[in-house]
């Protein structure tokens, strides 16, 4: 299992976004338990797969701004051919060349 620095960006934007100190706390566990996995590198590759992924999707009428940060995350599954583990596969569903595994909560 390799994480994107994205993913590591928004668990670290959630904990410092968490006004209750119990959510803060249980945040700031759940990042640092994320770091201790590798980390894949955002590459010249990894902005060549973007690209013409998000232009893709836009030209197909599909959104694109709004989700930027999980475009990047697929964009490096893509690349590496790696299959993408989320909770979260409405915002990843319609990406082609994709494979999206979605686990429960």
């Amino acid at each position: 299992m390799c994480l994107s620095p994205v993913t590591i960006a928004e668990s670290a934007y959630g904990v410092e976004n968490s006004s209750e100190a119990g959510i803060r706390t249980k945040r700031s566990a759940a990042l640092n338990r994320l770091r201790k996995k590798p980390v894949l590198h955002i590459t010249e590759e990894t902005g060549l797969v973007l690209g013409p992924l998000v232009y893709g999707l836009a030209k197909s009428g599909r959104a694109t701004q709004h989700r930027i940060q999980y475009l990047w995350i697929a964009a490096q599954a893509i690349q590496h051919g790696f299959s993408l583990l989320t909770r979260n596969a409405k915002d990843f569903s319609d990406i082609p060349g994709l494979d999206l595994v979605e686990f429960g909560s």
